[in-house]
């Protein structure tokens, strides 16, 4: 079992930088590949980032490359989302959430067994 609770999230001026933290509970949490999705109310949920196990492999969405980057510390059980040049486009409640792969990363929503509760990211223009 893992436990997942986001934080970070809050409004900030469009250009500006935020970071989002994932802190997981569970001795297995390195087992775990880590994804980041967002959605807007009305909205399916959608992929933003993902970070193997180990954290040499990551992925990221064409909308968010170059300006996000994804971290991990499982020393720490922790995965953060370094948010950059953010536009209002950004605004979404931000969930990570945790699949059971030991090697590689997937941008499948029902590949992640592990979901947090969410934390809101509000870009003003």
């Amino acid at each position: 079992q893992v436990q997942l609770v986001e934080s970070g999230g809050g409004l900030v001026q469009a250009g500006g930088s935020l970071r989002l933290s994932c802190a997981a509970s569970g001795r297995t949490f390195s087992s775990y590949a880590v994804g980041w999705f967002r959605q807007v109310p009305g909205k399916e949920r959608e992929f933003v980032s993902t970070i193997s196990a180990s954290g040499v492999s990551v992925y990221y969405a064409d909308s968010v490359k170059g300006r996000f980057t994804i971290s991990r510390d499982n020393a720490k059980n922790t995965v953060y989302l370094q948010m950059n040049s953010l536009k209002p486009e950004d605004t979404a409640v931000y969930y990570c959430a945790a699949a059971p792969l030991r090697f590689g990363v997937t941008v499948q929503e029902y590949e992640y067994d592990y979901w947090g509760q969410g934390t809101q990211v509000t870009v003003s223009s």
